[in-house]
């Protein structure tokens, strides 16, 4: 099934290489529903498959998602919830997997799941409305413990989840959690300033700084420096740098 076509979910690619993935359940709030979790990890395989350059996901309506589909969930069984968990992990992992960058806009409340959703990108867009919360064992359950406290760190990461308060767009961004705060009547003109920077650098080596940013971090400085160097070499073979070299300076 095209994620085009699941009614929860719209898949769009342009010319240039950009896929734009929009949560499209408006009417929920974008509530994250079994639906909505195979169809962004069906997303994600598409757009690698298609050879994407840049992956923007985004939300339709105010709300960018409210967390898990709190209804779905009644009257499922003990294993049909773990299941359903399961599958809302695998498309957090598919975001974070992407070989290619990707960019979260988040221009309103995201819970939860919605979080996780945009925490699993590589950087995160917002405008003022964005907030951020993680209300999970407040509601009894458990879920966003993993990926939140590292980005940022325990002790704040504590205070969201053992009290549910939000954080502001402005606290988000002080914290590291959102790397860039724009107006609302700025946002399309910043989100095309950057896809258009993505669109044209050499896909390859964005690929592999990604690649080594996320590996580098996971090995001690020694190991994350050979990561480094073992790409430099796969990137001289390629020869694409010559390419770009190339074109340096000529706008």
């Amino acid at each position: 099934m095209s994620p085009a076509g699941t009614g929860v979910l719209r898949y769009a690619a342009d010319a240039r290489g950009v896929a734009t993935l929009t949560l499209d359940r408006p009417a929920a709030r974008n509530a994250f529903n079994l639906a909505l979790a195979e169809a962004l990890a069906l997303a994600c395989r598409r757009a690698t498959e298609e050879g994407a350059k840049l992956v923007l996901l985004r939300a339709a309506g105010p709300v960018f998602c409210a967390g898990a589909d709190l209804k779905e969930r009644q009257g499922m069984s003990d294993e049909q919830v773990r299941a359903r968990r399961l599958r809302g992990f695998l498309a957090y992992a598919a975001i974070e997997a992407l070989p290619m960058p990707s960019v979260a806009v988040v221009a309103g409340p995201a819970v939860g799941s919605g979080v996780e959703i945009a925490a699993a990108c590589d950087f995160i867009l917002a405008t003022p409305a964005a907030s951020f919360r993680t209300p999970e064992a407040l509601w009894g359950t458990v879920g966003a413990t993993q990926r939140l406290p590292r980005v940022l760190g325990a002790r704040l990461a504590r205070d969201l989840m053992f009290t549910g308060r939000v954080l502001s767009a402005a606290e988000a961004l002080a914290h590291g959690l959102v790397t860039r705060l724009v107006a609302p009547a700025a946002l399309e003109a910043t989100v095309e300033e950057i896809a258009a920077t993505i669109a044209k650098a050499p896909p390859a080596a964005l690929r592999m700084a990604k690649r080594c940013i996320a590996e580098g971090l996971d090995r001690d400085p020694r190991g994350a420096l050979a990561t480094e160097l073992l790409a430099i070499e796969e990137n001289l073979a390629a020869a694409e740098w010559r390419k770009a070299m190339a074109q340096f300076g000529k706008g």
